[in-house]
């Protein structure tokens, strides 16, 4: 059997660790031969391909990024895509794909299911907003990286007696926000699935300068003011027709400064949060995630993706993954409320 495994969209800690058991076990279980498929779905729409062997991936557990890297290639978006994809399986005599991703790239892999060609799921995102499994990995490396730096500017506020606004990564979820913002212990903690007053934003930090202390807000990057609209660095759309989003904590950092004459300042925490050495957890999910893709191949059960409930690694339909996204519930964030101020 020959199979296909491809990484697409946004890179995060964990995806050379799903490359590297679908490998070894692929090759050393089931006898397959694993071809890499470069730079997300462009890398089957052109061709472009490498053999993965044991010793390609021998080394890699640790490594963040992807050794195949990335993109946010839609084929359903280029012309021709999908028949080039099929024509490049059947050139190559790829048998099946492994695809990791998140809610975009499997959405494409629920349509080429559709379509007839055989494929895989690994949940992939930093965001931890695909709703059919419990976690993904890379958000545990994500709200480590951020919680670190959350501690870092404590510190330094303090020193001088300053507020400072950290911004994370969260588009439509605010679970790094939440996760991070708790460990880190935020005075503030804003989401994308809760409309945020400034008015009350400006009342917590006075009431954390009355104490004589600097107050830290977390804000993810897709959270709204109330009334207002997101806060956008360029109108550009990538192939999936989002737009990229940033910007709100330094807006947020002005208005701050201006409605309480305190010294405030933005830290955007960007891109810092996906790269780097994946933590335990998520070195070990990824792995177990990876296997389970293998099994899923070998029982010829496409159109799934394996996902994590509980403790157990299990198969869901892709288009359950694909349905909806996992945001915040109101009462995970009431309970944060308690800390607020």
């Amino acid at each position: 059997m020959r199979v296909g495994v491809l990484t697409g969209g946004g890179d995060c800690p964990g995806l050379n660790a799903v490359i590297r058991a679908v490998v070894r076990k692929g090759i050393e279980a089931n006898g397959w031969e694993v071809v890499g498929f470069r730079s997300g779905w462009r890398g089957p729409m052109t061709g472009d391909s490498r053999p993965l062997g044991l010793d390609d991936v021998e080394e890699i557990l640790t490594r963040g990024g992807t050794i195949l890297g990335s993109s946010r290639t839609n084929p359903y978006k280029e012309e021709g895509g999908v028949d080039k994809i099929k024509a490049t399986l059947a050139d190559q005599g790829i048998d099946a794909l492994i695809a990791i991703g998140g809610e975009d790239t499997l959405g494409v892999a629920k349509k080429l299911t559709d379509d007839g060609v055989g494929v895989v799921g690994v949940p992939k995102t930093i965001d931890n907003d695909l709703a059919a499994t419990d976690y993904t990995f890379g958000f545990d490396t994500a709200v480590h990286i951020a919680t670190e730096a959350i501690d870092r500017l404590r510190t330094t506020a303090e020193s001088h007696y300053r507020a400072i606004v950290v911004e994370v990564m969260g588009r439509h979820a605010g679970w790094i926000a939440l996760h991070s913002g708790l460990a880190g212990g935020a005075n503030v903690i804003l989401v994308p699935e809760r409309p945020f007053s400034v008015d009350q934003v400006v009342e917590w930090v006075e009431r954390r300068f009355e104490r004589m202390y600097a107050p830290i807000i977390v804000v993810a990057e897709g959270a709204l003011p109330e009334g207002g609209e997101e806060i956008l660095t360029s109108g550009e759309k990538d192939a999936f027709g989002h737009v990229r989003l940033g910007g709100v904590g330094t807006w947020l950092a002005d208005e701050i400064a201006k409605r309480t004459g305190k010294e405030s300042r933005a830290v955007v925490l960007g891109h810092v949060q996906r790269g780097g050495t994946p933590t335990a957890y998520d070195r070990v999910l990824a792995t177990r995630f990876g296997l389970h893709a293998v099994d899923a191949v070998q029982d010829g059960d496409f159109g799934v993706m394996v996902a994590l409930r509980g403790t157990d690694i299990v198969r869901v339909k892709l288009a359950e993954a694909t349905a909806e996204l996992k945001t915040v519930p109101q009462e995970r964030y009431e309970e944060a409320e308690v800390f607020f101020g």
